[in-house]
């Protein structure tokens, strides 16, 4: 009995030194991203995914060509919050490209003021908002899709406030201009 009471210590040992010597996940055979892979018919490590798969945070609906909800009041003053905290610090209070970023050495984005983006589909800014482009990050894990269509909308508002000319309002928006001080002629 003492002997098989010796044995059971030494047993768990020679098991415990055993399972050390397996070998990690991380030394086990792979290839590496890209690495040519000579086993497979294409030759490439990197596999096409199967038919049919999607990405898991693809948007499965389609995503509309114009503002999706009503134009409103409301819609408006949550883009221009949304946009004084997200894009304000680049594109400027007003969307001239001249925000405190900018104003420090960073690359300067396009003002939203310019021919093209002023005739850019209101979609388009919510695809650089999601996507990013250029130097500029996708914002689409920190702006909600519903908040990029309102800081479209407040964009176009924007781009409306600096090029649409005083004769173009009725007698009673430019009343309400001139009271605000605003009323120089464009």
């Amino acid at each position: 009995m003492k002997r098989l009471c010796l044995l059971w210590p030494i047993a768990g040992l020679v098991l415990g030194v055993a399972g050390c010597s397996q070998p990690k996940m991380e030394n086990q055979p792979k290839y590496e991203t890209y690495e040519n892979a000579p086993d497979w018919p294409d030759g490439q490590s990197a596999r096409t995914p199967p038919a049919g798969t999607v990405a898991r945070d693809a948007q499965l609906a389609p995503r509309p060509d114009h503002l999706p909800v009503p134009l409103t009041q409301a819609l408006l003053d949550r883009g221009q919050q949304r946009f004084e905290i997200n894009c304000l610090p680049c594109h400027g209070r007003v969307g001239y490209a001249d925000g405190m970023v900018v104003q420090r050495g960073f690359p300067k984005p396009p003002s939203f003021h310019s021919e093209r983006l002023r005739h850019a589909p209101l979609s388009h800014f919510y695809d650089v908002m999601t996507d990013g482009y250029g130097v500029m990050y996708s914002y689409a894990d920190r702006v909600e899709p519903a908040d990029r269509w309102a800081i479209a909308a407040y964009i176009r508002a924007l781009q409306q406030s600096q090029h649409t000319p005083v004769a173009a309002l009725d007698p009673a928006q430019r009343q309400a201009l001139n009271q605000s001080g605003n009323g120089e002629d464009r």
